[in-house]
């Protein structure tokens, strides 16, 4: 907990720095995207049959062009429950498991034209996975603080709507739930 708020109040001296030195007035933003994690599965002694594999679920964000070149930015992505199958001592069960993942983030932003531009953001994360067995005994749950760091694309379609492409990491790998590699799709409107 004490890293998370070392992160916390690092990035907010970071982006006041980068705010005093620049005339641009800061410009707020928001945003929907679906993202896709692949999921895990481990139930001590069995052997998994089935998964769902990748699922789609949905995220939403926000934040501030500080300056043309960098900003921050808040969001949470809703992992929807996915199942799987299981054989344990000769019976077979099923499985279910759910999580979320909300950040917080600097960003760095290169413009490539006036229409494409190449991002970067960096930050902490606070991930939670729960899995609900069929089994007695092998439900668990489990919530984490960690780096959170993205990579992307950005195309403008206009001066306040652009569409997005990226690869984000939440943290480290559990070992059931969604997995921490993330990629995203979404749209955002500046205001």
């Amino acid at each position: 907990m004490k890293k998370l708020i070392f992160a916390l109040i690092a990035g907010a001296a970071t982006m006041t720095a980068a705010q005093a030195q620049s005339t641009i007035t800061p410009r707020p933003y928001v945003g929907v995207g679906v993202s896709g994690a692949d999921r895990e599965y481990n139930v001590p002694g069995a052997t998994m049959n089935d998964n769902d594999g990748y699922r789609f679920s949905g995220k939403i964000f926000g934040g501030a062009e500080l300056t043309e070149n960098f900003g921050v930015e808040a969001g949470y992505t809703d992992f929807r429950k996915a199942g799987g199958s299981y054989t344990l001592n000769g019976a077979n069960a099923s499985t279910d498991a759910d999580g979320y993942a909300a950040y917080i983030a600097g960003k760095a932003t290169k413009q490539l034209s006036d229409k494409v531009g190449v991002y970067g953001k960096l930050g902490v994360t606070h991930t939670k996975a729960e899995q609900d067995s069929a089994t007695a005994g092998l439900n668990r749950k489990v919530s984490d603080n960690g780096a959170y760091g993205a990579v992307g694309v950005q195309y403008n379609v206009n001066q306040n709507v652009a569409l997005l492409a990226e690869y984000e990491r939440f943290g480290k790998k559990q070992d059931f739930g969604p997995k921490p590699d993330v990629v995203t799709i979404g749209a955002k409107y500046s205001f």
